[in-house]
């Protein structure tokens, strides 16, 4: 680098120290202005955290139901041969861990509406605003719904459905930002959740799904143990070696076990080890969290207020 421009890029940095000495006396300068913006982002911060009604999350821990953990795992191992060696694929049986899937089905749009539908959830999940603690009351949106005499108010000439009743997806979309469902990798423990304004509605929210889940695997294998028996039956009547028949007079007898599973068990796929219960905390809003970044919010459009400002009066 010669002495030419070497001096030159001193010229450069020292224009660059003095451009920014003047950038912060003009933010100095216009300090009140800041301060005045970050004020008011604050105080609406304030009033409108306020106006927020506070939401709470009640949680369950559930273990799923494994071939070990089945009475039927030592039964449904040693006739699964058999029915292969048979032709006859018996399929996903009560033993089998179904939590991934149950995972997954919470989260599928036609499973959430059959829930809400069957638990006349629809006014909880779309038109609750608030809460009483004091007298445990629910409050719905004027607008929307009137408890009172439970019917739904929006005019259906403004609903995409022409329904005054919320929609399919309405419904779904709704629900699906209160509650969540995930699996441990690690234990492989299920941990389902929702929030909601009252916590005993989000208590019973996380019990319903709970439920629901499990009943929908056990009606599941019950259908399919009951075509499999009288599929087997068929068989039996259409074969006269005995070798064969024995085997499927064995794969029916492990089907009726699967069926009377099926048809008594509680917890038939997710065995609760941690229920919920009634929060006492609120989850959110984080009202002080929400003012801070408001606050930071309002202080940088001050700054660049200020700046623009400056950069005026200087091209001036």
């Amino acid at each position: 680098m010669n002495r030419q421009s070497t001096s030159e890029y001193m010229e450069q940095i020292g224009e660059s120290v003095i451009d920014f000495k003047k950038l912060w006396l003009a933010v100095w300068r216009g300090k009140w202005i800041i301060i005045a913006v970050s004020a008011v982002f604050a105080v609406a911060s304030v009033v409108y955290s306020l106006g927020l009604a506070n939401q709470y999350r009640s949680t369950t821990i559930l273990e799923p139901i494994t071939k070990s953990s089945s009475p039927l795992a030592g039964i449904s191992g040693n006739l699964g041969g058999l029915a292969s060696l048979a032709g006859i694929n018996l399929g996903r049986s009560a033993s089998d861990d179904k939590s991934i899937l149950a995972v997954e089905l919470m989260k599928t749009w036609d499973f959430l509406e059959q829930v809400i539908r069957q638990n006349n959830m629809q006014a909880d999940v779309f038109a609750a605003i608030s809460w009483d603690k004091d007298n445990n009351k629910v409050f719905y949106d004027p607008e929307i719904y009137d408890a009172d005499s439970k019917k739904w108010l929006r005019d259906p000439a403004e609903t995409v459905h022409g329904k005054a009743e919320p929609s399919s997806w309405e419904l779904f979309e709704a629900i699906a930002d209160k509650i969540s469902i995930s699996k441990n990798d690690n234990n492989g423990l299920v941990v389902i959740s929702a929030e909601h304004y009252s916590p005993f509605v989000a208590k019973q929210w996380v019990e319903i799904l709970t439920r629901e889940l499990n009943t929908y695997f056990q009606t599941q294998d019950r259908n399919d143990s009951i075509q499999r028996i009288a599929y087997l039956e068929a068989k039996i009547a259409e074969t006269s070696v005995a070798e064969m028949r024995n085997i499927f007079f064995e794969i029916i007898q492990e089907q009726t076990q699967t069926l009377m599973l099926a048809e008594i068990s509680g917890e038939y796929v997710l065995k609760t080890l941690s229920p919920a219960k009634v929060a006492e905390k609120k989850s959110k809003p984080s009202r002080a969290v929400m003012v801070v970044l408001t606050t930071i919010l309002g202080g940088a459009l001050g700054v660049f207020i200020v700046l623009v400002r400056y950069f005026i009066s200087v091209s001036d």
